[in-house]
């Protein structure tokens, strides 16, 4: 059976179980991409954490609805409620979803609540080590391709359910609420930006991260005053948990720094990584935004495996594993960005105008 045998009409009620963190979501939108083109007219909602409201605002062109996620047992990233659990599955009921789709990750822990929703189709991963788990609509449901990169595993899902993908690249819709309250952000720390991004000349540092090790603080210090050495002006970045990470990086610099840190939100922060000359960080949230505005960045992966996180996008990001992490070495890769800076005047490059709906 296929999912049109579940469902012999066009789904006009979709819901999107994902409920993880903002790289984790910037990772799926080009499956959320393929799916809105495959069913343009459906209501498309997106089950996830309480901070993803503002997401599914920015992505309205995928998304109608965004459904808060009470958590579940296992799964860490939401503290479970159980009344409020039981009050969310009794919901999903009554609404009587035409197709589901399980963005969580391999379904171990969220395959049976699923079924427990009473969509007439559910599409998902199954654990591919432990068949014999339960999953729903055994049709619908593939083996969880373990070492595949997560933009590519989420497009592989819609291939399955039979929907054409439309590329693998990341998008940032940036407002120009956006822009203007990224210049009043970078006006207040002296810096000027210049309607040519080109011309910007300031280079982002941001020491922190939501989880795994971290670049040790001393190391981003070098960096900054190497680039300050070649006329950057250095902008710290970060949230305001990480007030004091980034007040060490600053001291320890030789060369004057400006911290922004808990001054931006999601949007600001994407408009400033728009103008910036480049991104260095050990935070894969944070490169998947430089990723999606197409701002040029060096990663350092303490944890995390770049066979699955790292960019795409190898022209404008480059990736060191913490082990190589020299400071001549990311140096070495900052200035090939820098010196192939054309990249970003020359080649096309997808802007949310074309990609969005």
């Amino acid at each position: 059976m296929t999912l049109s045998d579940y469902l012999p009409h066009p789904p006009q009620r979709i819901a999107v179980l994902r409920a993880i963190k903002l790289g984790d979501l910037l990772c799926a939108v080009p499956a959320f991409r393929a799916l809105r083109r495959a069913y343009p007219d459906a209501h498309i909602a997106l089950i996830s954490l309480p901070w993803a409201a503002e997401f599914v605002t920015r992505y309205s062109d995928y998304f109608n609805e965004f459904i808060l996620f009470p958590g579940w047992p296992g799964l860490p990233e939401q503290p479970l409620d159980v009344a409020q659990s039981v009050t969310f599955l009794q919901e999903m009921q009554a609404r009587q979803w035409d197709l589901m789709f399980q963005m969580q990750g391999n379904g171990t822990l969220v395959n049976a609540m699923l079924t427990l929703c009473g969509a007439k189709a559910v599409v998902g991963f199954h654990p591919a080590h432990y068949p014999e788990r339960f999953f729903p609509n055994p049709e619908l449901f593939a083996p969880y391709p373990e070492n595949e990169h997560e933009v590519k595993r989420w497009v592989r899902l819609m291939e399955f359910a039979g929907i054409s993908p439309q590329g693998y690249e990341l998008e940032f819709p940036i407002t120009e609420q956006d822009r203007a309250g990224a210049q009043q952000i970078l006006r207040a720390v002296g810096i000027e930006t210049a309607t040519d991004h080109a011309q910007n000349r300031y280079a982002i540092l941001h020491a922190g991260g939501i989880s795994g090790r971290r670049w040790p603080a001393a190391n981003f210090a070098n960096v900054g005053d190497a680039l300050a050495e070649q006329g950057f002006t250095i902008v710290l970045t970060g949230t305001a948990t990480e007030q004091s990470l980034i007040e060490t990086v600053q001291a320890t610099m030789h060369h004057p720094a400006v911290s922004i840190a808990g001054k931006t939100d999601l949007g600001t922060l994407a408009a400033v990584l728009e103008g910036a000359s480049v991104l260095v960080s050990n935070d894969t949230g944070v490169s998947h935004v430089a990723a999606a505005c197409h701002a040029p960045s060096v990663v350092i992966f303490t944890s995390a495996k770049p066979s699955e996180w790292a960019p795409l996008d190898t022209a404008r990001h480059r990736v060191i594993l913490e082990p190589e992490a020299t400071t001549e070495r990311v140096m070495a890769e900052v200035t090939s960005l820098l010196n192939d800076q054309y990249i970003r005047i020359t080649s096309p490059v997808s802007t949310p105008s074309t990609l969005l709906r």
